[in-house]
C-alpha cells in the first residue's frame, strides 16, 4: 500500500494536468477552490505525512499478489524467491487532500492485521466514486516510461471519482508507523499514451 501525489492515471473527476516529469500527473477538479481552512494542517504529534499538503491530489495504490507472502516495505513483498512472477491487482483511488474532519479518514482503508479467508486484506477500500474501471497494464513509479516498462504485469481497476480525505489522517497513519514503511508521498509515472502500448478497457 502507497501512494502517489497526483494521479498517475486520468479519469473523468481527475483530468487537470499538472505537468510532467517526477512530480506532473492530474489533479482532481475543485482543487484550486478551497477555503483557507481546507487549506490548512495541524500534524498529528508534530509528524506529518511528506510530501504532500492540503490542496493536493494523490493516488492511493493498494496491491495484491498471488504470491505467498505477508505485507511489507515495498513491491519486493509482493515476490519471493519461489514466487517471482506473480499475478497482481491494483486497486487505486484519487483523493483530493484537505483539512476536514468530515471528509474520509485514511486509517478507515489501511492493513490493520485483517484477514479474510486467510488473506490479507485492508480495513476496507473506499465505495461511492464510481465502478472501477479494469485494465491491463504494469506497475508504475518514477523509475519506467513508454521506453522503459516493468517487468511485472498487473490487472489495474482504478475508481473514476475523486474523493475528499482528511489530511490528519495521513499524519496520523505516518505518526503510528505501518508495515509498509510509507511515510511519504511518490512521484508519478507519466501517462503512457502510444496506441501499441494501451490495452483495451474491461
Amino acid at each position: 500500500m502507497h501512494t502517489h501525489t497526483n494521479a498517475e492515471h486520468m479519469g473523468p473527476g481527475f483530468s487537470n494536468y499538472a505537468g510532467g516529469g517526477d512530480h506532473g500527473g492530474f489533479e482532481c477538479a475543485g482543487s484550486t477552490r478551497l477555503s483557507p481552512s481546507e487549506l490548512s494542517r495541524q500534524p498529528r504529534d508534530g509528524t506529518i505525512f511528506q510530501a504532500v499538503g492540503t490542496g493536493d491530489t494523490i493516488e492511493v495504490h493498494w496491491v495484491y499478489t498471488s504470491c505467498n507472502v505477508s505485507p511489507g516495505p515495498g513491491l519486493g513483498a509482493c515476490l519471493s524467491d519461489a514466487c517471482k512472477t506473480p499475478t497482481l491487482r491494483v486497486e487505486s483511488q484519487v483523493f483530493l487532500v484537505v483539512n476536514d474532519p468530515n471528509a474520509l479518514d485514511f486509517c478507515d482503508f489501511i492493513w490493520f492485521g485483517t484477514t479474510r479467508e486467510g488473506r490479507y486484506q485492508p480495513r476496507a477500500l473506499p465505495t461511492g466514486t464510481g465502478a472501477p474501471v479494469v485494465f491491463r497494464g504494469s506497475t508504475t513509479g518514477t523509475g519506467y516510461t513508454q521506453q522503459v516498462c516493468s517487468p511485472l504485469q498487473v490487472t489495474w481497476s482504478v475508481r473514476p471519482r475523486c474523493a475528499r480525505l482528511d489530511i490528519a489522517t495521513l499524519d496520523a497513519w505516518a505518526a503510528a508507523g505501518n508495515i509498509f514503511e510509507e511515510n511519504h508521498s511518490h512521484g508519478v509515472r507519466q501517462l503512457v499514451t502510444a496506441p501499441e502500448l494501451l490495452a483495451p478497457i474491461e
